[in-house]
């Protein structure tokens, strides 16, 4: 990366930062308020304003999507895949959960050392 690069990448994060605490500033406006009010007494426009918080929050969807992890397959022993077509006739006596993006289905067949093994798997993913 050349020092243009790095120094631009700096100035535009001192910018977001600084539209972040104005959006938030502005979030936390006196009652009765109103966001062109606001931004009269700042002195930006309102297209502005938007403009700023629609950079923020992309800037902060970007931060989520890198941290997100990549998906994770976890292993499971064939014997445990059998008991799947007998509960896809019974609906009802099946437990789905889902955490940090992951959907465990768990039947009165699931083994509990099964079930410890997925969710400290999923704990640690």
């Amino acid at each position: 990366k050349s020092m243009y690069s790095e120094t631009t990448m700096v100035a535009k994060q001192c910018r977001l930062r600084e539209w972040a605490a104005q959006i938030r500033d502005c979030q936390s406006r006196p009652a009765g308020m109103s966001v062109v009010e606001w931004c009269a007494c700042h002195d930006i426009t309102k297209a502005n304003y938007y403009y700023r918080l629609r950079r923020v929050r992309e800037a902060c969807l970007e931060t989520i999507r890198e941290e997100m992890p990549a998906r994770q397959m976890v292993p499971v022993q064939s014997e445990f895949l059998q008991h799947q077509e007998q509960e896809d006739r019974n609906p009802q006596s099946r437990l789905d959960i889902s955490i940090k993006g992951f959907s465990i289905h768990v039947t009165e067949s699931t083994s509990m050392p099964l079930l410890e093994s997925v969710l400290k798997a999923v704990r640690h993913a």
